[in-house]
């Protein structure tokens, strides 16, 4: 494996989202000497695309990423509104230099059962996605969600499940593999080498805390839980990532309550565990 530094981590700017906002994001990186930042849509949109893309620009900061496009069974079925916000993302994306666009699809829309069905409605989505996603040179990351959140958020579960899509629209699409997510299965070792250098499009990475307080909002900094992130980033560099690896906590109760100049040096003093 690759001998880490500060400068292959990426923020993912949800680890500070309650302190900082997507300037501030910038700047805690450039100062704690991150190599790059991962912007949620909501931060970026606030900051505004073109000054944040300068900030970026002039920080020398990689874009690891851009959370997050998908969503496409929010309104029941697969609307132009939906579509509509999912080209806005990609374009988001470009603009930044993002090296993908991280697609958290959506779970069962309101009132119905059909999980099966609802996979059919993200992939037709992404397949409308990917078209203008192409054409701007975004690469697009499915990003399979623990089973936990298959009924509110994400009906993609496993990696297998998302590299069959993947294998269904061909060329620009791949995925987003965070431990959190996908720690917990049997068979991943054998699906990211079916994945191969060219759809690994990113690797989060976090902790899972034993015992879980909040199944959303209760990840731990790398070394604080119980999943063996090396022999992840083990597994994705066998294939060739050689990626920035990007933090990606959700921590209501720890992380979110701290000053993010000292969330950021924790995260470069968990090198060792990651």
């Amino acid at each position: 494996m690759r001998t880490l530094s500060a400068a292959d981590l990426s923020l993912n700017t949800a680890t500070v989202s309650k302190q900082w906002d997507l300037a501030q994001c910038i700047e805690g990186c450039a100062c704690h000497g991150i190599g790059g930042i991962s912007p949620w849509r909501d931060k970026l949109q606030a900051c505004g695309v073109d000054r944040a893309a300068k900030l970026i620009r002039d920080a020398g900061l990689r874009v690891s990423g851009l959370c997050r496009g998908g969503w496409y069974t929010a309104e029941g079925a697969l609307t132009q509104a939906v579509i509509d916000d999912n080209r806005r993302a990609v374009d988001e994306a470009a603009a930044i230099g993002a090296e993908c666009l991280v697609m958290v699809v959506g779970g069962l829309p309101e009132g119905s059962k059909d999980i099966v069905a609802a996979r059919e409605i993200v992939t037709e989505g992404l397949a409308s996605t990917l078209d203008h996603a192409r054409a701007a040179g975004v690469r697009v990351a499915i990003e399979p969600l623990h089973p936990m959140y298959a009924a509110d958020r994400a009906c993609v579960n496993m990696t297998a499940q998302a590299l069959d899509i993947c294998d269904r629209l061909g060329d620009g699409i791949g995925v987003a593999l965070d431990v959190y997510h996908i720690w917990w299965d049997p068979d991943i070792a054998a699906q990211i080498r079916r994945a191969g250098k060219d759809r690994i499009h990113a690797f989060h990475v976090c902790d899972w805390m034993n015992p879980t307080q909040d199944m959303l909002l209760d990840r731990g900094m790398m070394g604080e839980g119980v999943i063996d992130i090396p022999s992840f980033r083990r597994m994705v560099e066998a294939e060739g990532f050689d990626g920035l690896v990007e933090v990606e906590i959700f921590s209501s109760r720890n992380w979110w309550t701290r000053p993010g100049d000292e969330v950021l040096a924790a995260m470069v003093a968990a090198l060792p565990a990651i």
